[in-house]
């Protein structure tokens, strides 16, 4: 299974980094290691010598109160990085602390759309709203919205709005996420993973085993060759990557 990929994976979250690691290097799955906090991604980047591994600068919305003493810090390494994740707004589990999430989200969407050319993977749970509004229709390099979950309303502005959609074995077993997806267009569909938080199987960890079923499920339900997805999906990463 050639040129396949992960959108949403955290790296430094698995059991066993140098057995993922393994797995990524022998099967060239270009993957996005996104991060919760600017010295996880400080730490993860200097020990990954991967040429299939990207390292995302991160901020957790769900973190952001907590280790505010590290925003500073998120600031002084955005203008060199790339790809940036898991950021974005959480108002089911972080309601208390909305008004910082919101400004700091604001400045980071104008940070990145002054340097230019980034790739974003967006936490929007319970705010899709906000975050679709905050970034608009004009940003200066590509958006994914990591699982998403919002109304089909702000779907349908996010799409209008050029953004990605990254789709998880998660939401292709519940009702909520198979009326999300059915209304993607297939030329914004990306694949994530979003492991260790979705297994497929509990005895399996493998990567790539989820990447394939994830896959082999989205086919079924768009209705569309295996093979004919896969270079569909690819065809999406390569627009995201070339930014």
């Amino acid at each position: 299974m050639l040129n396949i990929y992960d959108t949403h994976f955290h790296l430094d979250l698995q059991k066993s980094r140098a057995e993922v690691l393994t797995e990524i290097e022998l099967n060239k799955i270009y993957t996005i290691a996104v991060t919760n906090l600017p010295p996880l991604y400080e730490k993860l980047k200097n020990e990954i010598d991967n040429k299939y591994v990207r390292v995302a600068l991160g901020f957790h919305p769900e973190l952001l109160n907590q280790y505010q003493k590290y925003i500073p810090q998120m600031w002084s390494l955005l203008p060199d990085v790339k790809y940036i994740g898991e950021v974005g707004i959480d108002l089911k589990t972080s309601k208390d602390s909305k008004n910082l999430q919101i400004s700091f989200f604001e400045e980071l969407i104008t940070r990145c759309n002054d340097d230019g050319n980034k790739v974003l993977t967006i936490h929007s749970r319970m705010a899709a709203a906000e975050v679709v509004s905050i970034i608009g229709d004009r940003f200066n390099g590509k958006i994914i919205l990591h699982w998403y979950s919002g109304s089909k309303q702000v779907l349908q502005n996010a799409i209008n709005n050029g953004y990605y959609f990254s789709v998880n074995h998660a939401m292709l077993n519940s009702e909520s996420g198979i009326r999300i997806v059915a209304n993607i267009p297939n030329d914004k569909l990306l694949i994530e993973t979003d492991s260790p938080f979705v297994n497929i199987d509990s005895s399996n960890y493998s990567q790539l085993f989820q990447i394939k079923k994830t896959i082999e499920n989205l086919a079924l339900f768009k209705s569309i060759n295996v093979d004919e997805l896969k270079i569909l999906l690819w065809n999406n990463f390569i627009n995201i990557i070339t930014v």
